[in-house]
């Protein structure tokens, strides 16, 4: 690796404190010696100490991105003299001594804001005031518990050793040698920028892939051993009912058993299989495509810790591409990489081959086993890599459904929470859970609706239910009771009715979800968030852990706790963030921000609100809300606190292939702009195509706030608003036009 200003290091002390200058650094990394110091970006720090400067330039589960480093034009060092060196980035002061030592506290100090302070940063290691983050696994929990640590800290500062881990080289993990390469510190030194911070995290550990659309649909899963029949009466139930449907999951029943195996390693007998059970699945092509031509994909649970075993369909093909001697079985080997490619050739290709769409990897062995022999990564973070590499093999994004496996994590999609407690302090500590966990890298929780296991309690079902509304996915499982199965329609009224107007919203904000996904994956910031990540400037922000911001625009406190009377009605405490103004989803009510109030919902609606000033993108109901065309795009927009000028940007691409890496892809600007009381939303013309784009679209937009008759202009022409029979709200119907063609809606606020 080329050094900093060999000229300098060579001749220390030449340059006498009278004389010195900051100067631009030839190159980042910076090295002294046996120390190197990265400056990643403005707020990320990489610190190393080698033996002979044996730096470590390969990447790690965590540290997968080695090409992102800040501008040399960013970056000044001033040498004071006697291996002292001053180096600033536009956010950090960092004072240096080389004194051929690693980094610590006695030779390293960074100065930065906080607060409008400057405070100082040392790496020694003490981690408080953390803000939470995530945690691997909800199974066997009853209640709320700790939470692991997040990268953002009130302390404004947060740091990553990622020394011990393995690195990968040729695509496969290898033990580093720890001899020479003694440490290895990723800094986190942020202050109030908690945006940088997430920033940062994708700098250096890759950021969060873009996923199929159909993942943040709509699911149906219960650990049950249904029959072909059985399950296409559950695709047909969801029609029949009115609820829509994305996923359909098949448990543990798909596969046979081989009684002869015993009890596997996590204590559970024989959920281990890749053959098809065809007692209860004659003819699993047949059931696969039967459920796709009703527009619903298929995903499969996986233990796979066992492995092939002879009593497999397709053992024999396992055994002779690895040249197996008779009655040879070798074990699951995550280290193996001919054995993993075997394994996904012959255990997961044959299934994928009639048409399965992804995997439910449901591992657990990091209780027992928690390290890949040999190796300091985790079974559970290795086995998520190459499960998530193998899912995009057919040209398709990748598609992970696993529980957490720590840092770098996130670039496996979507996250499985586990098996929690049906109960309401479960519920309560999966809202504060789902928020936090962002903070951490785990942006896209997939929660088990209503819980997995517990006695039924159709109100909290339909709480959890509201929730899940507003979350990566909203996904219902249960464990195998005949008590427990949660098909939205089978506890009766109101529930029935106060489900569906869940999943019918969850259907209709589709375009507002996806959209904001790009937008996670860009920015690193989450979908479902903190309130302090949008609010830190505001003290108040750091007290919210039942609410949080679910994109850009829309604010939500679920229920999580029973309710009262005739309507189950309960209450919730509600932040309104100050400088905004925010309407009820369900009734319109407007709420100044820089209040407090505790909100009263009934049954059939919770505490959820729209950011005035913005254009929410919707579409109309459908059954297949991920996967039907936007050919009407519903737009809801409530006026601003003052004047402003507000942009969401829609996107859109054919929501499976990686084809949107080679610009594939559209955006259209939707604006809405005040200026007293003279409103304007404007539809900006579409940039971009993509394989099976919608070219021509009508526009339904809703204003609350106005009165059915109005009068507004559109494209300077006056139209009068109607009313939307579905919510009562005025509203405007633009027959379909050419996307790329802009439409322009103005009127007068009363």
């Amino acid at each position: 690796m080329k050094s900093i200003l060999p000229w300098l290091l060579a001749l220390p002390g030449l340059l006498a404190p009278l004389s010195a200058t900051a100067v631009k650094p030839d190159a980042n990394p910076l090295v002294f010696g046996n120390n190197r110091l990265t400056i990643i970006t403005p707020t990320l720090l990489r610190l190393e100490y080698a033996h002979d400067a044996a730096f470590i330039d390969e990447p790690t589960l965590f540290a997968i991105d080695r090409s992102n480093t800040l501008s040399t034009d960013s970056i000044d060092v001033t040498d004071l003299g006697d291996g002292h060196y001053r180096i600033t980035t536009p956010a950090l002061d960092i004072s240096y001594h080389a004194d051929g030592f690693p980094f610590s506290t006695s030779n390293l100090k960074v100065k930065y804001n906080l607060d409008g302070k400057e405070k100082t940063f040392t790496n020694r290691f003490i981690l408080s005031n953390n803000l939470g983050g995530p945690v691997e696994t909800l199974d066997r929990v009853t209640g709320p518990i700790p939470l692991n640590d997040g990268i953002l800290s009130r302390n404004g500062w947060y740091i990553i050793d990622d020394e011990r881990a393995d690195v990968l080289r040729n695509g496969w993990i290898e033990p580093r040698d720890t001899r020479k390469h003694v440490q290895d510190e990723y800094c986190f030194i942020y202050g109030n920028d908690y945006k940088a911070a997430l920033a940062s995290l994708g700098a250096i550990s890759g950021k969060v892939p873009l996923t199929r659309k159909y993942i943040h649909g709509v699911w149906y899963c219960r650990y049950w051993d249904y029959t072909a029949d059985e399950f296409l009466d559950i695709v047909r139930g969801y029609d029949a009912n009115d609820f829509p449907l994305d996923n359909l999951v098949m448990d543990m029943g798909w596969h046979t058993n081989d009684a002869t195996v015993g009890t596997g390693h996590n204590g559970h007998l024989n959920w281990n299989g890749y053959t098809w059970n065809r007692e209860l699945i004659p003819d699993p092509k047949a059931l696969i495509d039967s459920v796709h031509a009703r527009g619903i994909t298929v995903s499969l649970n996986d233990h796979p810790h066992d492995g092939l075993r002879p009593h497999e369909e397709h053992f024999g093909a396992f055994a002779k591409e690895l040249g197996l001697a008779p009655g040879q079985v070798p074990l699951f080997d995550l280290s193996d990489s001919t054995y993993m490619k075997a394994f996904f050739r012959h255990a997961h290709g044959p299934s994928e081959d009639m048409g399965v769409d992804f995997w439910w990897l449901d591992w657990q062995q990091n209780y027992l086993f928690p390290y890949v022999r040999g190796h300091a990564s985790t079974s559970l973070s290795w086995i998520n890599e190459l499960y998530y590499r193998n899912s995009k093999r057919r040209g398709q994004r990748g598609a992970g459904y696993s529980r957490w496996a720590g840092w770098g994590d996130h670039r496996h999609p979507i996250q499985f929470s586990g098996d929690a407690q049906a109960n309401w302090p479960m519920l309560a500590f999966e809202v504060k859970l789902t928020a936090c966990s962002g903070q951490g890298g785990c942006y896209y929780w997939a929660h088990d609706t209503g819980g997995f296991r517990g006695k039924p309690n159709p109100e909290l079902t339909t709480r959890w239910t509201q929730f899940s509304a507003l979350s990566a996915a909203l996904r219902v499982h249960s464990t195998k009771d005949a008590a427990l199965d949660r098909r939205p329609w089978i506890d009766g009224e109101p529930f029935t009715s106060a489900n569906r107007r869940m999943y019918h919203m969850r259907s209709q904000l589709m375009p507002y979800i996806y959209s904001s996904v790009w937008q996670t994956s860009n920015t690193m910031v989450p979908l479902n968030r903190s309130m302090f990540i949008d609010y830190g400037d505001q003290p108040e922000s750091f007290d919210q852990p039942q609410q949080f911001t679910f994109g850009d625009i829309i604010l939500a406190a679920p229920i999580t706790s029973p309710g009262t009377g005739d309507d189950l009605r309960a209450s919730q405490k509600v932040w309104f963030p100050a400088g905004e103004v925010w309407y009820d989803f369900f009734t319109g009510e407007r709420h100044e921000g820089g209040t407090t109030k505790d909100v009263e919902k009934p049954l059939d609606e919770f505490p959820m609100y729209v950011r005035g000033g913005w254009v929410l993108p919707m579409q109309p109901y459908t059954p297949r809300p991920a996967t039907d065309a936007l050919s009407t795009l519903v737009m809801r927009v409530y006026p601003s606190a003052g004047d402003a000028d507000n942009t969401f940007t829609l996107y859109e691409d054919d929501g499976v292939s990686l084809d949107y890496e080679k610009g594939a892809r559209a955006t259209t600007p939707l604006t809405y702009s005040q200026h007293g009381n003279t409103a304007r939303v404007t539809v900006g013309a579409t940039e971009g195509s993509y394989k099976g784009q919608t070219l021509r679209r009508a526009y339904r937009l809703l204003l609350p706030g106005l009165a059915a008759g109005t009068k507004v202009k559109v494209d300077g022409r006056k139209r009068t608003l109607a009313v939307d029979d579905a919510t009562g709200l005025p509203c405007l119907d633009v027959p379909a036009r050419d996307i790329r063609r802009p439409l322009i809606v103005e009127y007068t606020l009363s």
